[in-house]
């Protein structure tokens, strides 16, 4: 058991240098292409829509770094049975090892945005895997640790084995791991140097609007302690999208291309971008993802081109009924051309909040349209747009059973009191946000231990786009109790107490929640 132990740390040592070096071969050649991130990029493309959607119920946010931990976890158990299959057929580790490169490879060929130095980096990190294994096998594990003879099939005759010390060999093996971890820090930061997305974003000026939002209302927001704030920080803003590493897009260097059923083919370059009429619009947008009552939405001042605008500079052909956005990375979402061009200001967005684009929301550009989920119309990290049909092509989404169209559904939550909170009994406030994009709000109302539904007071909306706050006084005796919220949209149809998941098409039902007033 011993022995098998070393093999397999071994293994894991080799592949671990290997992958360090093509990743740091990849920062320097081609950094928006790092193997790892193509990897996962494609094990992520292949999973099971409803294996994505668990994620991100389960882990919201964080989805990625728990991805990004299980993958390291697999890869290090993969790479410890390369060592063992080595300990019992020599080669076969290597062949192992090898076919890591190969998925290497391919993986870094599927990305859209991938140049020839790009390939490299796998090559180079699954030869140094397995020069490396191979050398240890020979050096090392011909014999275990303290001389003692390691029978193999294939192996290398006992008069070839030098004995070595259980110390020698861990002191290589600690050696090899430390120079993994500094490849991997050197990575990193050569990529960040060579990049240097953050400096060219820090020196952008944006224009100023040709048509600035209003001033927000002073009625717009309401003094209650735990409601959500009417426009939501960045930092706090929700981020689902599908890229493993977020993408560091050089605005210098970033072009936008329209092509498919247009009468001319556009490329617009970022200074092109940013010269164009720029609108300023406040805007809530919401994740299909998001449970009922969930926080995978918020709020935001966008600064942007009116999309339509960049549609009839290219002219589109009769016949055509979407458009289908690209990302850098790869990802696609298919937008109705209707929600393109109709008056609800779709645009692409340079700004969030007076600044440029935040790196993890979308730099340099990225759509922003009312009224419909993320999935379909939120593509951040833009980088074409493809007239053309729903019959034609689909978004990423859609295939996994996703609906294709992805209406935002009237929604309202409870900031407060907190599901399972301990309130003072007696008066309380109860406070949240309903929104319902392109329709807007025009009633809240909460309901108390199965009481009457009580109109709740609203705040003065910025737009019939945002979501608006509201608050209701009740009074709460000693005890358990259950609050629900539901609100009307601006044609006076009232949210559905119909309960469903977010798949195909967004999350429905009442947010409820329970309390006990102390």
């Amino acid at each position: 058991m011993e022995l098998r132990r070393y093999w397999g740390l071994a293994g894991v040592v080799c592949v671990g240098v290997g992958v360090a070096a093509g990743e740091l071969l990849a920062a320097l050649l081609s950094p928006s292409d790092s193997p790892v991130t193509a990897v996962g990029q494609v094990v992520i493309g292949m999973l099971p829509g409803g294996t994505k959607e668990w994620a991100i119920h389960l882990f919201g946010t964080l989805d990625k770094t728990v991805f990004l931990t299980t993958m390291v976890v697999l890869m290090a158990l993969l790479a410890a049975a390369a060592g063992l299959l080595e300990r019992r057929f020599r080669g076969a580790g290597l062949v192992l090892v090898g076919l890591f490169g190969v998925a290497g490879i391919a993986a870094v060929a599927s990305r859209p945005d991938t140049t020839p130095p790009a390939y490299f980096a796998p090559v180079l990190a699954a030869a140094a895997a397995m020069g490396l294994l191979a050398w240890v096998r020979g050096r090392f594990l011909s014999q275990g640790p303290g001389g003692a003879r390691t029978p193999q099939r294939g192996g290398l005759p006992a008069a070839q084995a030098r004995p070595t010390s259980r110390r020698t060999f861990l002191a290589y093996m600690g050696g090899g791991a430390v120079i993994a971890v500094l490849a991997g820090g050197a990575s990193t930061l050569f990529r960040q140097a060579a990049v240097a997305v953050a400096d060219v974003r820090a020196k952008v000026r944006l224009p100023l609007p040709a048509k600035a939002a209003p001033p927000i209302p002073a009625d717009a927001r309401l003094d209650v302690p735990g409601i959500s704030a009417l426009v939501t920080d960045p930092n706090n803003f929700y981020r689902i999208d599908t890229a493993l590493v977020v993408p560091a897009v050089n605005s210098d260097s970033w072009t936008l291309k329209v092509t498919g059923m247009v009468e001319r083919e556009v490329t617009m370059t970022f200074a092109e971008l940013l010269a164009k009429p720029m609108v300023e619009l406040y805007v809530t947008i919401g994740c299909v993802s998001n449970d009922v009552g969930g926080g995978l939405v918020g709020n935001a001042r966008w600064l942007g081109w009116p999309v339509r605008e960049l549609l009839a500079e290219a002219g589109v052909k009769p016949g055509a009924d979407m458009v289908l956005s690209t990302s850098t990375d790869g990802f696609t979402a298919g937008t109705p051309l209707e929600a393109m061009t109709d008056g609800r200001s779709a645009m692409i967005a340079v700004g969030m909040d007076g600044a440029p684009l935040p790196l993890v929301h979308g730099y340099p550009a990225r759509l922003v349209v009312p009224g419909l989920y993320g999935y379909v119309s939120a593509t951040k990290w833009l980088a074409e747009l493809k007239v053309t049909t729903f019959a034609a092509d689909q978004g990423y989404w859609t295939p996994l059973g996703w609906s294709a169209l992805g209406p935002m559904k009237t929604a309202s939550r409870i900031d407060t009191p907190r599901n399972q909170g301990r309130p003072a009994a007696g008066p309380l406030t109860a406070a949240g946000v309903a929104w319902s994009p392109t329709r807007g709000i025009s009633a809240v109302q909460v309901q108390l231990d199965g009481g009457p539904w009580q109109t709740a007071t609203l705040a003065e909306a910025l737009n019939k786009d945002t979501w608006v706050q509201w608050k209701a006084p009740l009074v709460a005796g000693a005890g358990h109790h259950e609050l629900k919220v539901r609100a009307v949209d601006g044609s006076g149809t009232v949210q559905t107490a119909d309960i469903a998941p977010p798949a195909p098409n967004g999350a429905t039902g009442y947010h409820t929640v329970q309390f006990t007033a102390a």
